[in-house]
């Protein structure tokens, strides 16, 4: 099936579920399931990086396993919603959005293949341009500026909390123009001068280091970092809460021992995996999501402040306050 069927199919499933049940109800049983994945790159190397994994998981649960690619974490975040997808990898802000919207639920983790727990926002420039970060914060509307999707969480929403709230920036009103785009496409278009300056981050510069091939050199040499971001926790993979428990059981069992061991099988896998750039999954829960609830909420707190807002300020104190006591019961 071609991915422009299977949006179609999806817009009608979307339109009829509006005249249904909450989602919130039993899932229907159903033969296959479906893996949400953001196509941040371009789609053609996604399916190539993942359709080893799926394949092994099909192998592995007895059930056909498909991919849902999307555009954009709202497509996906939907998709979970109407109960198109039953799991898949999404950034902590996307994976925020999915539990409190799509009856989602953390069950697992990535770890980053580098060794180093967690990755950066970053804003980029033009290699040899001068432009610094100051330059960038004169806000006089006289640069391009690209960021990243609205639920992203390195693209939007730590560059929004930790570098343009606390100064009362707003991008729109910054910039000469804002583009939104995924990583890639703002990687490229800074590298060839059509963006001055756009959010990324470390680990979508990583998996362009990894092609090894010449336009991932050149690119990457074309850019230069000018801002870094605190380290953000490692992407959540999400599951919904009505998943048949003996599917949730399988799941599990292939995502949890997937590239474990000291095996030649176990060795194959791995390598899968340092394609779509994990190491062996970890376990998680939704407490994995306290970091970029305390992101957001900070940022509405900054927000609040800028614009002399009382009640939205004391909300945000208020969500500050129940986030921090769920950190100190949180196990270490």
């Amino acid at each position: 099936m071609n991915r422009r069927l299977i949006l179609a199919l999806a817009a009608a499933t979307a339109l009829t579920a509006c005249g249904k049940p909450s989602s919130q109800s039993a899932a229907p049983a159903r033969k296959e399931v479906v893996f949400s994945i953001l196509s941040a790159e371009s789609q053609t190397s996604a399916e190539k990086d993942w359709a080893p994994f799926l394949a092994d998981m099909s192998k592995a649960i007895g059930a056909p396993v498909k991919a849902y690619y999307g555009s954009n974490y709202t497509a996906l975040i939907e998709a979970m919603r109407f109960k198109q997808t039953d799991l898949g990898w999404f950034t902590n802000q996307s994976g925020l959005e999915a539990v409190r919207r799509a009856n989602g639920e953390v069950f697992a983790r990535s770890v980053n293949p580098t060794g180093i727990d967690g990755y950066e926002a970053v804003i980029i420039v033009k290699a040899g341009s001068g432009l610094t970060l100051d330059r960038i914060l004169k806000c006089d509307k006289s640069l391009n500026f690209g960021m990243g999707d609205p639920k992203s969480t390195s693209g939007t929403l730590a560059p929004m909390t930790y570098l343009f709230a606390p100064r009362n920036i707003d991008p729109a009103s910054c910039f000469k123009t804002v583009r939104s785009a995924n990583h890639e496409t703002n990687l490229f278009s800074v590298a060839g001068g059509m963006l001055d300056a756009a959010t990324n981050n470390t680990a979508s510069m990583d998996r362009l280091k990894l092609l090894n091939t010449d336009v991932a050199k050149n690119t990457l040499k074309n850019v230069e970092i000018v801002w870094r971001s605190p380290r953000i926790p490692e992407d959540p993979l999400v599951w919904r809460k009505d998943l048949d428990p003996a599917l949730r059981k399988k799941l599990a069992d292939f995502m949890f021992g997937y590239g474990v061991g000291d095996t030649p099988e176990a060795a194959r896998q791995r390598a899968i995996l340092e394609k779509i750039q994990t190491k062996p999954f970890v376990h998680a829960d939704d407490s994995h999501l306290i970091p970029v609830r305390e992101m957001e909420a900070t940022n509405h707190l900054i927000e609040a402040r800028n614009r002399k807002d009382a009640a939205a300020e004391q909300k945000a104190q208020a969500d500050l306050a129940e986030i921090a006591r769920e950190k100190a019961a949180a196990p270490k």
